[in-house]
């Protein structure tokens, strides 16, 4: 057995996930190097600090991720003639070994990894022409470059009934840049436990939210200067804001319109829906009027910080 890989076929999907906090994955690449536009390099922080649980779907979802992973596979040994393996090891880089690889399958007879995905119809354009996109690109290399493979491929079922496969070189050049950001990630950022920047994800406000629950009474601070243009940018954001939530409800409306009394509206990509909801919800004032009583027994008092800027005249 490779002394740099574990193996992983008796693990559970718990145990799986803790021994992933350990250290950084390939899926974890694309979050550092900021081309992940689910999850940001802050919330990886703090789940590989071990302030949050590691994120996980539910048994469903990766049930039917792990099947349709093999039916991926398959066609790809139809497609191409070429035979591949599973591997049950978890791989490590063997002179960083913080720095992680979880690989589909290893193609029999060459120095080369496959990568199986599924992708939305909606996002077919970025399969197109020889495309890979970006963050699919480096978890390929950093798999490369962990493994020390020559090649990679990558297969990917699209909205269920396109299917197709590409060939990537390994690239020098970009394992290096992809490694010295997940070494500077983990040794800065995670071992020394120095946050990233704080980004506008809700991990980040909750984390700001529970770090500093409580004001000090009366205690006030001066912003350093460069912080008058962020409140400036921040006023014109507040603007802009305005400006796109009109936009918005403008072109909602149209649509309303043209529904009338239809729940469901069609074009050949998008179905809009405007449907009936009922929602049952305590009516607190009346509840105070008539069962005033009730009402202090239920109610509950909350602490929270509000945020506001004001200019100064």
């Amino acid at each position: 057995m490779n002394q740099n890989a574990i193996p992983t076929h008796e693990m559970s999907r718990y145990e799986w996930l803790q021994e992933r906090t350990k250290g950084i994955g390939g899926s974890d690449a694309g979050i550092i190097l900021g081309l992940n536009k689910y999850r940001t390099a802050f919330e990886l922080w703090l789940e590989k600090t071990g302030q949050v649980e590691p994120i996980e779907v539910d048994n469903e979802a990766v049930y039917w991720g792990n099947e349709m992973e093999n039916v991926v596979a398959k066609e790809f040994e139809k497609r191409t003639g070429k035979k591949v393996r599973r591997t049950n090891f978890m791989y490590s880089h063997p002179d960083y070994p913080f720095i992680k690889a979880n690989i589909d399958r290893l193609v029999v007879g060459e120095s080369a990894v496959l990568e199986c995905k599924t992708a939305s119809a909606y996002l077919a354009k970025e399969w197109e022409a020889d495309e890979v996109p970006a963050t699919y690109l480096v978890q390929l290399q950093h798999y490369l470059g962990v493994t020390g493979k020559e090649k990679g491929y990558m297969a990917v079922l699209i909205g269920g009934n396109k299917y197709i496969w590409k060939e990537v070189e390994r690239d020098e050049e970009l394992i290096e840049m992809i490694f010295k950001a997940e070494k500077h990630f983990w040794e800065y950022h995670v071992q020394q436990f120095n946050a990233p920047d704080l980004d506008g994800s809700s991990a980040a406000e909750q984390y700001l939210k529970e770090k500093y629950a409580k004001a000090e009474a009366n205690k006030e601070i001066v912003l350093p200067g460069e912080y008058k243009d962020m409140i400036v940018q921040y006023e014109k954001v507040k603007e802009d804001e305005k400006l796109i939530k009109t936009a918005k409800t403008e072109i909602e409306n149209k649509l309303k319109a043209e529904l009338k009394d239809a729940e469901t509206g069609l074009t050949d990509t998008y179905v809009v829906s405007w449907k009936n909801q009922i929602q049952q919800r305590v009516d607190s004032k009346a509840l105070k009027e008539k069962f005033p009583d009730i009402y202090k027994e239920v109610i509950k008092k909350t602490s929270f910080r509000k945020f506001a800027i004001k200019e100064i005249k």
